[in-house]
């Protein structure tokens, strides 16, 4: 049986020569797709789309590469990212030789004035020694420099940085913050959560609107490239970022569909949460404000992870809401005004909280509108939690390069055997019937969705087989991975009715791969190539 609207006009274009994974249990495969004002309007085979076929629809014949339901990025920050992902890409250091031989050239091919800027630099780097400016200065010969550590929490500051933003000594911040200070009070220049790392901001180099517009607008067309046909953006951090998306309009198409969470911080008043809750009504054709960002802690490499018991440092018992119950009010304030939320919450303590406050609501239905990111131990008393409360698990299996299957990082040593055993239980909280979406935190991992599947598969990124796997018992199936960035990234913003799937009715938003990203093995989907990307019934990319 077919399944089909009846034709009132010719489609727009026409997808055959696919095998199209559809996940509608409907009709679970096909091999052609008609589209039609950017929905689709049939799928089967060759004979359920011929009717659809007019003298200006295009056809494209896929030549036997999967089609599937176009994936969905679940924690990205494509606008903020820019301003974080600026300057040397450091992922690819692995010793404070590497770190120092790339600021070095660096610091030599500056101009007068110039600031070394740097993102994505692993902790472990360091090793056992504490983060601090007198391990690059020497190789920075006086030049300033600002780096980001790969947890989007923490940046390391090099002394004449630290001098040309007046960073002295010691400050005093609500919610976790710290500049760290030696035994004398003298900054170390290492920067921990957004407070202490903002500090900066007044002599950091600084972008125009105009630069930084195209760099968003590139930005989304390789991440199209890559399969995206939309992201779950966690932040609304740059001012101009609405403004930003209406001028990419004004003048063509959003090659991804933006869903934005604006962040609700500690100390938010009555006045401030309604307008977060008016602010959701701010929308475009592809982008939209639908929902509102959460922090319950921070990191666990530094220090700030709300944790049950003290992390090997002493450190870890503090929420980032200086009191709980205020940020429990603000959830709840949200869920009356039919809002949803998405929650960082690392540590274990964190994510119990969140649970515990999403219980408080007696309603199923304001229930369903939470959701918790990033996950990274937990343990299994609370699986079972989030299904039946209706909270979506938001996961970045990526973020498992930053750790070793032997614990000898540094983010098992800080939370110990026991917890670092349970890092990341994505198969866990899929058998406790969790909706599990899965992302990049783009630019804390890359946005890379094919990395990302492979990845969950994996337990190591694609491409290592030296490397062994983290907690390899939460490995997902191609089938659940797949689910993670298409049906169920709709389900937890509630709009499994339109996204999702490959169904007449649905948003046109598809991705086509030369292999089964299901059966093809994990490796090979890590670098498989993307066919087509479809956004909205328009085609975005095309091999």
């Amino acid at each position: 049986m077919s399944h089909l609207a009846a034709p009132r006009s010719t489609a727009d274009t026409v997808l055959t020569g696919a095998r199209v994974r559809t996940l509608d249990p409907g009709r679970p495969s096909a091999s052609a797709v008609a589209v039609a004002d950017g929905r689709i309007v049939a799928v089967g085979d060759d004979s359920d789309v011929r009717d659809w076929r007019g003298p200006h629809t295009e056809i494209v014949d896929l030549a036997g590469a999967t089609l599937t339901p176009g994936l969905v990025d679940g924690h990205s920050h494509p606008s903020f990212g820019l301003r974080m992902a600026t300057g040397l890409d450091l992922s690819d250091c692995r010793d404070l030789d590497a770190l120092r031989a790339e600021l070095s050239a660096a610091a030599r091919a500056a101009k007068p004035g110039d600031w070394v800027l740097g993102h994505n630099l692993d902790h472990n780097v360091f090793g056992d020694r504490p983060v601090h400016h007198d391990l690059i200065d020497a190789a920075l010969a006086g030049v300033p420099a600002f780096i980001r550590l790969y947890d989007g929490h923490s940046a390391l500051a090099s002394g004449p940085a630290l001098a040309a933003a007046g960073i002295d000594g010691p400050r005093r911040f609500q919610q976790g913050a710290q500049v760290v200070c030696d035994e004398e009070g003298r900054p170390t220049g290492h920067l921990i959560e957004f407070d202490a790392m903002s500090l900066m901001d007044p002599v950091l180099p600084a972008q125009s609107a105009a630069v930084r517009r195209e760099r968003l607008l590139a930005l989304l067309r390789d991440m199209a490239a890559t399969g995206l046909t939309g992201a779950h953006v966690m932040d609304l951090q740059e001012p101009d970022t609405l403004e930003l998306l209406g001028a990419v309009e004004d003048d063509g198409e959003l090659p991804l569909r933006l869903r934005i969470f604006p962040w609700c911080m500690p100390g938010t008043d009555a006045e401030g949460l309604d307008h977060l809750v008016a602010l959701q009504r701010s929308h475009g054709r592809r982008w939209l404000v639908g929902g509102v960002k959460f922090f319950m802690d921070g990191t666990v490499e530094g220090g700030t992870a709300w944790l049950e018991h003290a992390d090997c440092h002493g450190q870890g018992t503090e929420p980032f809401w200086p009191d709980p119950a205020d940020y429990t009010r603000a959830v709840h304030h949200f869920a009356r005004a039919g809002v949803r939320t998405a929650t960082h919450a690392i540590g274990d303590a964190a994510v119990r909280h969140v649970l515990d406050t999403v219980e408080l609501l007696t309603d199923p239905a304001q229930r369903a509108l939470h959701r918790i990111e990033h996950i990274e131990t937990v343990p299994g008393s609370q699986l079972p939690r989030f299904a039946r409360l209706g909270v979506a698990a938001s996961m970045q299996p990526t973020h498992l390069a930053y750790t070793r299957a032997d614990h000898t990082d540094q983010w098992s040593q800080r939370v110990g055997e026991e917890r670092a055993g349970r890092a990341w239980r994505c198969r866990d909280l899929r058998e406790a019937g969790a909706i599990l979406v899965l992302g990049s935190d783009w630019p804390i991992a890359h946005y890379d969705p094919r990395q990302v599947l492979a990845t969950a598969r994996l337990r190591r990124l694609p491409g290592r087989p030296e490397v062994a796997p983290v907690t390899a018992e939460q490995a997902l199936t191609g089938l659940m991975a797949l689910e993670g960035l298409t049906s169920h990234a709709a389900l937890a913003v509630g709009e499994q009715g339109v996204a999702g799937r490959v169904a007449p009715g649905c948003r046109a938003d598809l991705t086509a791969f030369a292999v089964d990203p299901v059966t093809a093995p994990a490796d090979e989907v890590g670098t498989a190539p993307v066919t087509l990307t479809m956004t909205g019934g328009t085609i975005v990319h095309r091999a």
